[in-house]
Parts: structure tokens; C-alpha cells; sequence
């Protein structure tokens, strides 16, 4: 039995060393694709700054990465994150949107935010939670935005 667990742990060892040669690729794709979202939804600054730190790592095509996403298995957890986050909303496609999936998407972020869903827990246990001045600051933004896209549907509809 002491052979079996030994040779199991050694097999997860070399996995592990593998792993670290194997790296998944990264998001890094420059803040320069958000620029059409920013200047469409009319950010202010201090959305922008409130975006880029709690959204853009896995809502667009540029992530900060911290340390430990160079250590396997955690690359791959991020990877993951990253890809699923861009699947359900990413801003440096904002572009390619559609009317009314743009005024969808800022639907739903007001709903993630208002409910707590957004950011993440895994996110905000090491980057910190939105305060609630930057919470409103957000929703208020997200609103007066989505108000746009409403009004170019309601033309769009005659």
C-alpha cells in the first residue's frame, strides 16, 4: 500500500513540473480594445478606473495577471475564468454588439452588481469588494447608458 501511495504522489509530482512548461495563452490583448466601449457609454474617468480594476481582467481582452498565475495549476484556473468571463461579456467586442445586445448586456451588469453576483468572490478575495459609492457610481453609469440604447431601439421599432 506505501508503494502504491508513493508511486501515486511521485506521478502528481511530475505532472505538476509538466505543468509548468505548459502554459495556457494570455489575455493580453492591450486596454486600446476597450477604447470604443469607454467612449460609446460615455465613461467618466472615475468609472474607467472603477472598471479597469474590478472588470476588464475578465470582461476584456487584457488581464493583469498577478504572480501566482504563473504557477500550474492556478494558470489554468485563471485561464478558464478569463475565458468564460469574455464568453458572457467582453467590452473589446463591444463593437461587434448588436443594439440590443448592447442594452441586454448593461441590463445584466446592473442586475450582477446590484445583486453582488459581480465581481466574483474568487476575484474580490484578493483584489478587494466594490465599495458602495463605487457600486452606485457604476449603476448609475450602467443606467444612463443602457437609457441610449433604449431610445436607439424605440427608433430603430417605428
Amino acid at each position: 500500500m506505501l508503494k502504491i501511495i508513493r508511486y501515486v504522489l511521485l506521478l502528481a509530482l511530475a505532472v505538476l513540473i509538466v505543468l509548468q512548461f505548459i502554459r495556457p495563452d494570455k489575455n493580453n490583448g492591450g486596454y486600446e480594445s476597450v477604447s470604443f466601449f469607454e467612449k460609446e457609454t460615455k465613461l467618466s474617468l472615475e468609472v474607467a478606473a472603477i472598471l479597469k480594476a474590478n472588470c476588464y481582467d475578465c470582461h476584456s481582452n487584457q488581464t493583469q495577471y498577478p504572480w501566482y498565475a504563473e504557477i500550474a495549476p492556478v494558470s489554468y484556473y485563471l485561464d478558464d475564468h478569463v475565458r468564460h468571463g469574455k464568453g458572457k461579456f467582453n467590452v473589446s467586442k463591444w463593437e461587434s454588439y448588436s443594439t440590443k445586445k448592447k442594452d441586454h448586456k448593461l441590463e445584466e451588469v446592473i442586475e450582477e452588481v446590484k445583486e453582488g453576483h459581480m465581481p466574483l468572490d474568487s476575484y474580490t478575495w484578493l483584489h478587494g469588494e466594490l465599495n458602495e459609492n463605487d457600486k452606485n457610481l457604476l449603476l448609475q453609469w450602467a443606467s444612463l447608458a443602457k437609457m441610449q440604447y433604449e431610445k436607439e431601439l424605440k427608433v430603430s421599432a417605428k
